[in-house]
């Protein structure tokens, strides 16, 4: 183990490999060992060969009598933290870090003495909930918290290349990186369970699912993109994700990720699809929800948020959405390597594909794809053409939960309705009007789930049916319907509390109506060039499932 002496202070510090520790200790992995351990054969300990040590020199270990307390052990020194579940773990005021680039795999420097003294602040500034930390000296809170990350996700390289490199972070056991990998050779399966993948990742299935993707398809050579860069933006994209954000998180945009890759998948697209469109698809399925804050649009704009007033009311949190995405493709150079006006272009087609996400512009991109299949039009060897199914993909790919198998399915359903209420709650709190299915006195989860299936999901599913007639398409349907059927039965043994649970919600409260003012799509307008953002916002949806707020 490093040290350094402080001059400042003339304490001993240690330089600890940064560790998950900003989640509670999975209840699988507590079952099956009662401890996270890691061994001494990184480099970080100077072993000359992994296969050389055996012995295990640090572990985070659970009491279960304090379900507060980590108790961390590393070559004989002991250091128990304590009160770190859920938030608290953010990097204290004290915790000096090392002034590296994002990419130079920083250490955190912990004064053991003084770690107990630190104090956390806290700030009631907005209504919106935020993850709120604390900033490391100079360095803000982001920065660090994306240095440190970084560093956290380098361990699963190996899963992702399918290699094995010679000094590696152990810090999950090999099984469980063997078992992410076996359900990455059936990421195509529609029954995948996204829910199962994080845990098997630590928390990292965003990362982890889009990287293989890109990898898999082999875009990474083909467009000559930087390793290194790209494992940067892709773990800037999931930090940017609100954690505490029930159901618009990150585990939400892998499993958005990967039902783009099953579309993209189906016979149609399959042949038609140039390797750009599939870059751009799977990048926008990653970052459709990106800073995505858990409140909708009317919220925005009913707490005269200032994205409200940027992007005019209209589409408020998809342009969010976009920019940030561009913003952490342009700070991390991603496609810096190629001609400017090849570079705008794509970031230009992002965002088309992202906004096309607004829930409330539904019945127009639906309107659309059912003239185009009446008139048997569509032409994918037409660029416009293909962009326009890649927007339909996504819109799919956004709000396709009650397509899924009812075990899934009600894990969404759970989340996203929890989300709703957590807003209603909020807006009770500060005598707000409250939102559409935002108020769980008024509203039930199975009359909600109802009429989201009933008025948004049914229709779009129906005409992508009619556009692609394969398994897949028959299946999602089959879903749908026994999920539907299974919220009616449900539905049906809850004794109403009121009037309004006796009929799902109806189509009036589940869309947003069009903004009076439309944004032009990006790729059509040669749309204002996009400016990175770096805030928290807002979806402009108001669906339940659907919550889709992106």
């Amino acid at each position: 183990m490093c040290q350094y002496f402080s001059r400042t202070t003339g304490l001993v510090c240690y330089q600890l490999p940064v560790l998950p520790l900003d989640r509670p200790v999975p209840k699988h992995v507590l079952s099956r060992r009662g401890a996270i351990s890691f061994s001494s054969s990184s480099s970080l300990f100077g072993a000359p060969d992994p296969r050389q040590l055996s012995q295990r020199r640090g572990a985070i270990s659970y009491d279960s009598s304090d379900q507060t307390a980590l108790y961390i052990r590393m070559l004989g020194a002991c250091v128990i933290f304590k009160q770190l579940f859920p938030r608290d773990v953010r990097v204290r005021s004290q915790v000096g870090f090392e002034p590296e680039g994002r990419g130079s795999y920083p250490y955190l420097c912990i004064d053991f003495r003084t770690l107990h003294s630190c104090s956390e602040s806290t700030s009631a500034s907005s209504l919106i909930p935020g993850p709120g930390f604390i900033s490391a000296g100079p360095v803000s809170g982001r920065r660090l918290r994306r240095l440190l990350s970084f560093q956290r996700y380098l361990h699963s390289s190996r899963l992702l290349w399918g290699t094995t490199h010679l000094n590696p972070l152990h810090i999950l056991d090999e099984d469980y990186i063997g078992q992410a990998k076996c359900m990455l050779e059936r990421v195509g399966s529609w029954n995948f369970d996204i829910f199962l993948f994080d845990r098997l990742t630590n928390g990292n299935s965003l990362v982890t699912m889009t990287f293989h993707l890109l990898n898999q398809y082999g875009l990474l050579e083909l467009f000559q993109l930087d390793m290194v860069k790209l494992w940067r933006f892709l773990v800037m994209v999931q930090e940017d994700y609100h954690s505490l954000n029930p159901y618009h998180n990150a585990v939400h945009a892998a499993d958005v990720t990967q039902a783009m890759y099953c579309y993209l998948r189906e016979p149609k697209l399959a042949k038609s699809l140039t390797s750009c469109d599939i870059l751009l698809g799977l990048l926008a399925a990653a970052t459709h929800d990106l800073d995505h804050p858990g409140v909708n649009q009317p919220f925005l704009i009913k707490t005269n948020h200032y994205l409200a007033k940027l992007y005019r009311n209209s589409s408020v949190l998809e342009n969010h959405h976009w920019r940030s995405a561009v913003g952490l493709l342009r700070e991390t150079g991603l496609f810096s390597h190629l001609p400017a006006e090849e570079g705008l272009k794509m970031e230009r087609q992002l965002g088309s594909l992202i906004l096309a996400t607004d829930i409330s512009r539904q019945n127009e991109y639906l309107g659309k794809f059912r003239t185009h299949l009446n008139q048997d039009d569509l032409c994918l060897s037409n660029a416009s053409h293909r962009h326009f199914i890649l927007q339909m993909a996504l819109k799919c790919a956004d709000i396709c939960n009650p397509c899924r198998p009812w075990e899934l399915s009600k894990q969404w359903s759970e989340k996203v309705t929890q989300e709703f209420f957590h807003q209603g709650d909020i807006e009770k709190k500060h005598k707000l009007e409250v939102s559409p299915l935002c108020d769980s006195q008024r509203n039930s989860m199975g009359n909600i789930q109802i009429g989201f299936m009933t008025y948004v999901v049914e229709p779009l599913f129906a005409e992508w049916g009619r556009f692609s007639d394969t398994r897949l398409s028959q299946t999602m349907l089959g879903h749908l319907g026994l999920n539907k059927a299974s919220w009616g039965g449900l539905v049906q043994q809850e004794r109403p509390s009121s009037p309004d649970e006796l009929e799902p919600s109806s189509p009036a409260s589940v869309t947003m109506p069009t903004p009076a003012i439309t944004e032009s799509e990006p790729e059509s307008a040669s749309a204002v060039e996009p400016t990175a953002t770096a805030t928290g916002a807002t979806n402009s949806k108001e669906i339940p499932q659907g919550r889709k707020e992106s």
